[in-house]
């Protein structure tokens, strides 16, 4: 039984705290995770956390994890870490430890990588260029294009574009690039089950373009991505107006929804299940999985941060790795 790999996020955020949470649950696949024990030991001693944290060996295990118990592959440090205060000089550390993960599961040593959360910014400001997780992941893998898809229950968002300022989407949805996230979409849902995915696509503007009088995109770009689709066999509707697709005539009738760009879709999913959504990555070649949340660094180290989120992701990836 190989592994799922955890990474532990930004040291000085709540993803310490929740990994240590998740640790302590009944799980059918080991645990391993990427991260600086000695800052594990501090932060679960802090919360009052009974864990015992041992150092990873082998990748022969063949037993269940244990609750209380965690294996770790030991990253240090750049510099101590406060909760809840950030550091440039560990900007790298957190880059290194999603490099080790990512490596585990290029090489099929682990089954699947899950991530707690990071700070953009911190990484930004250390001089590191960093749009996120999503494309940090996919370049270290070399692939061109992937989908973000959050997951809440029985709603599913995946988004055309991700990280971008708001000015920056419309030339981004060109009729390659929303042809290629389909694509990926429609064959990520099939691997999680779906035979024949239905899927519903957002317009960019508001009432989906208005027939041309709110914005053209839907006309010349969108349309016809989902009409040439739909004729060659996917199921879809679209593009249809953002602010009547999440109505429950139309949940009722849809798998996954694309949303043109990240804060149009997102609210809504966050609306229903913040806390207890997963992010998942399709179209890379392992299974990566996360949390729904930032790093909540004023919470950090105060036993206040909620582990659902990641608990809800580790429980999809096991449970990709199993079917």
């Amino acid at each position: 039984m190989r592994p799922i790999v955890l990474t532990a996020g930004e040291p000085a955020g709540i993803g310490p705290d929740i990994v240590l949470a998740a640790a302590c649950q009944d799980w059918p696949v080991n645990l391993v995770c990427v991260a600086d024990q000695a800052l594990l030991r501090a932060r679960a001693q802090a919360l009052g956390i009974d864990i015992v944290l041992r150092e990873f060996e082998s990748f022969q295990e063949t037993t269940a994890h244990q609750p209380g118990t965690l294996h770790v592959i030991d990253i240090p440090l750049s510099a101590a870490v406060v909760p809840g205060v950030l550091n440039t000089a560990n900007a790298s550390y957190v880059l290194a430890t999603l490099d080790c993960a990512i490596e585990l599961c290029r090489s099929g040593d682990m089954h699947a990588m899950v991530t707690a959360p990071v700070q953009k910014s911190v990484i930004n400001e250390a001089g590191i260029p960093f749009q996120g997780h999503t494309e940090f992941i996919a370049s270290a893998l070399n692939i061109p294009r992937v989908v973000m898809m959050l997951v809440a229950e029985t709603l599913r968002v995946a988004l055309a574009t991700t990280h971008l300022p708001l000015s920056e989407v419309p030339k981004a949805i060109t009729e390659e690039n929303l042809s290629q996230t389909l694509d990926i979409l429609h064959r990520g849902l099939q691997q999680l089950g779906f035979s024949a995915p239905r899927l519903s696509v957002l317009g960019l503007n508001p009432h989906a373009g208005e027939s041309g009088y709110l914005g053209r995109e839907e006309l010349e770009i969108i349309m016809p991505v989902c009409d040439r689709l739909r004729a060659a066999g996917m199921t879809l509707h679209g593009p249809i107006s953002a602010d009547t697709a999440f109505t429950g005539a139309q949940r009722a009738n849809t798998d996954a929804y694309l949303a043109m760009y990240h804060d149009q879709g997102l609210p809504v999913l966050k609306a229903v299940g913040f806390g207890q959504a997963v992010n998942v990555t399709l179209g890379l070649p392992i299974i990566r999985t996360s949390v729904d949340h930032g790093t909540a660094l004023s919470i950090a180290g105060t036993g206040r941060a909620d582990a659902s989120s990641l608990i809800k992701a580790i429980e999809l990836a096991a449970s990709m790795t199993l079917s």
